[in-house]
C-alpha cells in the first residue's frame, strides 16, 4: 500500500474532493469506524437502576448480555439526570465486575504483612467488639472548668464515624441517631467534605 493509496483515505482529502464540505457526515467517517457498532446493540435487556456513588441518584440504564453487564450509560428518563453521569457513574460498571473487586472481607492483624479472609459475621462482631471496649475506655462523664464548674460530657473520642454518600437520608439518619447515641462526637458524611 502506498503513498498513493493513502492519500485519498485521508479525511481532509474526502472533505476537499467530496461533498460533505463541513465534514459532517462521510468525509468524517474512517473504514474502522463504518464497521464499530455500540455495545448497547447486542444487549439481550436493559436494567434501569440508580447511581450508587452519591446522594444525588442519578438515572442509569444497565446493558446485560449473557448475565454480564456490559455497558452502563445514563437514563434520560431520569427526571434528576436526564441521561447524564459523571465519570464516576458512567465508570460504575467496575464495581459489579472489576478484575480486582474483593468479594470477602479482608483483615490484617497488627504487626502482620498479610491479610487474611473473615467471614462477614466474624468482621461485624470483631468491630462491635473493639467499639464497645474503646467506648469503656475513652468515656469522658465530666469536666472541671478553669473557674471549678463541672461540665457534663457524655461523649467519648476515642472513635469516629466518617460516612459515605451512597447512603440515603433514612440511613444517614440512623446512623447519625447510633453513633450519637454511642457518645461520639466526631460523625461527618463524605458528602459534606
Amino acid at each position: 500500500m502506498g503513498l498513493k493509496d493513502i492519500i485519498p483515505a485521508w479525511s481532509v482529502v474526502r472533505q476537499i474532493r467530496g461533498r460533505d464540505r463541513f465534514a459532517l457526515g462521510e468525509a468524517a467517517r474512517s473504514q474502522q469506524q463504518a464497521n464499530l457498532r455500540p455495545r448497547t446493540a447486542e444487549a439481550d435487556h436493559v436494567a434501569k437502576s440508580i447511581c450508587p456513588y452519591c446522594a444525588v441518584g442519578c438515572g442509569q440504564n444497565v446493558y446485560v448480555k449473557d448475565g454480564e453487564v456490559t455497558q452502563i450509560e445514563g437514563d434520560p428518563d431520569s427526571p434528576i439526570s436526564r441521561g447524564r453521569l459523571c465519570p464516576k457513574g458512567a465508570a460504575s460498571r467496575n464495581y459489579v465486575q472489576s478484575p480486582i473487586r474483593e468479594y470477602r472481607v479482608k483483615y490484617r492483624k497488627p504487626f502482620s504483612t498479610e491479610w487474611e479472609d473473615l467471614d462477614l459475621e466474624t468482621a461485624v462482631d470483631m468491630i462491635s467488639d473493639r467499639m464497645i471496649k474503646t467506648r469503656e475506655e475513652t468515656w469522658e462523664d465530666t469536666q472541671q472548668t478553669g473557674n471549678g464548674d463541672t461540665l457534663k460530657l457524655h461523649r467519648t473520642l476515642g472513635f469516629a464515624h466518617l460516612g459515605g454518600a451512597t447512603l440515603d437520608n433514612e440511613e444517614n439518619y440512623l446512623m447519625k441517631k447510633f453513633y450519637t447515641a454511642m457518645g461520639a462526637i466526631q460523625v461527618e458524611n463524605q458528602a459534606r467534605i
